[in-house]
């Protein structure tokens, strides 16, 4: 009997059973990790199983999902959007702080 590994609730994608989201999975693997990279070193709360099945999932839905990272995207960047005409002054302290942290790493 096969197991469901994705659970769709809340307007997102999550790996049944726990707080890790499809997405993450996703982006992981797309950046070349391996499941057993991404469940050692970035999700060891799941087991390898559920990793592949994460991945499985995204192949066998993967126009439904890529729409969906897509949109999520645009509203991430919709919101950034708002909160910087709301508070431009914080998003201008924010900026000036990345910079600063992005010089200290160079």
């Amino acid at each position: 009997m096969s197991q469901p590994y994705i659970e769709y609730h809340h307007g997102g994608y999550w790996i049944a059973g726990t707080r890790v989201s499809l997405d993450s999975i996703v982006y992981r693997w797309r950046e070349g990790l391996s499941a057993e990279t991404i469940q050692k070193e970035c999700f060891p709360v799941l087991s390898l199983k559920q990793v592949y099945g994460a991945i499985l999932f995204y192949l066998e839905n993967q126009g439904e999902v890529d729409a969906y990272l897509e949109q999520a995207a645009k509203e991430e960047e919709e919101m950034g959007e708002r909160i910087r005409a709301t508070y431009p002054e914080l998003h201008e302290r924010l900026e000036q702080l990345r910079q600063s942290i992005h010089q200290h790493k160079s």
